[in-house]
């Protein structure tokens, strides 16, 4: 009988543009043995991310680029299987950024336990974790919003947005989303509550569309895509609008410099705000947002979707799914079961 293996994504050369497979290497390797203070655990799902787009450059950003030849990492929920750790036992399920492999050592200091009572586990990486806090403080602190305001989010259908527009909608504002489908629209407006939609690839002038939707102007536009959608958007600002800049999932796989109108102007003659964020800077604060997202989701207030996609194997193509819009919801993967 074959010994069972640890199988690992690693990165072996910078993609240009959109990363393809050869991008990417799988190593065998023996399933490693925890020394004293270390855990073992084994992957059950994994987190594929925009963000990671941009730590496969080798350029200065938030985070520090991958290296080559060395495993990806990113969101983990793991299972404890062997235990050299006072405060990990066997059984315990996990949440930490640890890598793309199926099974990994760790320290109690890189982890936190998840209690799968709560909810279901998965959720520690959606809706009760990095995306929907992200959500969570880059609109009730960057945009404030106030009852009665308009709100447009692009990548509407995604993680973060959806949950955008839904706090948005517990604040009393009006909320218009961007997305790729009609299906994903549909979603947004009948399942979340979202007063009006826009269809970015069927749309022939999103400005036009944008002023349709939004007859009162934009007070928040929570930026996930960059592009001309972003374009499309600022051209409709309101006096002393807020931008709460998340994301350019647009601009993130070009080959050249982006060019395109400059924003200074409508910041200017609006006297808006555009404020980047990652949403590490809160950490602090992690515990209350956790609690009220918690509260939320018990009341019915917010609702939230996974894809998942099934296999390890399945990672890669998982990953670059985020770049064609296949996802709804949060993009996971699930590489096995609890033991329990």
């Amino acid at each position: 009988m074959a010994t069972e293996m640890n199988l690992q994504i690693r990165l072996v050369s910078r993609p240009h543009g959109l990363p393809k497979e050869e991008n990417f290497s799988w190593v065998k390797q023996p399933i490693p043995e925890p020394a004293e203070g270390q855990a073992l655990i084994r992957t059950l799902y994994l987190s594929v991310d925009p963000y990671m787009r941009g730590r496969m450059n080798d350029q200065k950003s938030y985070v520090a680029p991958y290296e080559l030849n060395e495993v990806i990492t990113g969101g983990v929920i793991g299972e404890v299987i062997k235990s050299k750790s006072p405060s990990l036992i066997k059984g315990d399920i996990i949440l930490g950024n640890i890598g793309w492999q199926k099974y990994s050592l760790i320290s109690s200091e890189q982890v936190r336990k998840i209690d799968p009572d709560i909810a279901p586990i998965s959720t520690a990486l959606g809706i009760l974790g990095m995306p929907s806090l992200t959500a969570y403080f880059g609109l009730l602190e960057i945009g404030q919003p106030k009852e009665g305001e308009t709100v447009v989010v692009s990548g509407a259908a995604g993680a973060v947005g959806m949950i955008v527009g839904q706090i948005a909608k517990i604040k009393g504002c009006r909320v218009v989303g961007i997305a790729g489908s009609d299906e994903k629209n549909r979603y947004l407006q009948e399942e979340l509550g979202f007063d009006a939609t826009i269809n970015y690839k069927t749309t022939p002038n999103m400005t036009d569309a944008i002023a349709h939707a939004c007859p009162k102007g934009v007070d928040i536009y929570f930026e996930n895509v960059g592009g001309t959608i972003s374009d499309a958007v600022l051209s409709h600002l309101n006096y002393k609008a807020r931008i709460p800049l998340c994301g350019l999932i647009s601009m993130y796989n070009i080959k050249d410099a982006d060019v395109g109108p400059r924003i200074q102007s409508q910041l200017l003659i609006n006297s808006a705000l555009m404020r980047g964020f990652i949403v590490g800077e809160f950490a602090d604060r992690f515990e209350e947002a956790t609690t009220q997202l918690a509260q939320w989701l018990q009341q019915g207030k917010l609702k939230y979707r996974e894809n998942i996609v099934e296999g390890f194997e399945n990672t890669i193509q998982a990953f670059l799914g985020l770049f064609s819009g296949e996802n709804l919801g949060k993009q996971l993967v699930h590489v096995a079961d609890p033991s329990v």
